[in-house]
């Protein structure tokens, strides 16, 4: 999953950022609202972790523009305030989950990863191709029953390709889910992850690569009687 932050707090912005990476994820930051809205509707982020008190644009009036521009993207609101009104006030401005700050790490991890379930088109806890097995929760991926150490990379590359359920994922749209802003777009790091995820998963493999397109999961290994992506175990 790809997230966007936007925190004025910088130090808060940052620790964010660096514990939702460590989780796997693929994390940008913006420091005040204006630079986050234009963010926001220039790249297809799954979650938006959005501060309600923002220099420049307001993280309400972010809110509201991009509910009335139909942005498909989940939005959790934080701020100072934990009270009922407040927290009613955001949901209605089309905020999908509300955390009061100071919040536990771990629940904004859990929040956001219950709202990027939540996308279009959603994605199951657990996904498979034949006999590998993705637990998008635990983040473990298995083979046979036979579990596959993965780096955080590795995972999300299959994790992507496995959402796609066989349709061709080129290297633009990989490092566009699982890397970030940061990356180089004419770096070779998708084609070396992919070979060292190919190399880990065995064979038979999964992955085909599909010349001057990109990568799909094999469509004979989803139409299998082991298993398809996208079953939940």
């Amino acid at each position: 999953m790809r997230i966007l932050v936007v925190e004025d707090e910088v130090p808060l912005a940052e620790a964010v950022a660096r514990g939702l990476r460590r989780e796997g994820l693929a994390v940008d930051i913006a420091n005040d609202g204006d630079d986050g809205y234009r963010k926001a509707t220039v790249t297809r982020y799954d979650v938006i972790v959005l501060d309600r008190d923002l220099p420049g644009m307001s993280g309400d009036e972010i809110c509201r523009r991009l509910t009335d521009e139909g942005v498909l993207t989940r939005v959790i609101m934080l701020t100072a305030s934990g009270t009922v009104e407040d927290k009613v006030t955001g949901l209605a401005m089309g905020a999908d989950d509300y955390l009061p700050k100071p919040f536990a790490f771990a629940e904004l991890v859990a929040r956001v990863r219950a709202l990027g379930r939540r996308t279009t088109p959603a994605a199951p806890p657990v996904m498979t191709a034949g006999d590998i097995e993705l637990d998008s929760a635990k983040r473990t991926v298995t083979r046979g029953g036979e579990l596959i150490e993965l780096t955080r990379k590795e995972f999300g590359v299959l994790e992507t390709l496995l959402m796609a359920q066989g349709a061709v994922v080129s290297s633009e749209e990989l490092l566009d889910r699982v890397w970030d802003e940061n990356a180089d777009p004419f770096t070779t790091t998708v084609r070396v992850t992919m070979m060292t995820l190919r190399r880990k998963l065995g064979e038979p493999a999964i992955i085909d690569t599909v010349v001057g397109s990109g990568y799909r999961i094999d469509p004979a290994v989803l139409g299998s009687a082991d298993g398809g992506a996208g079953t939940a175990s």
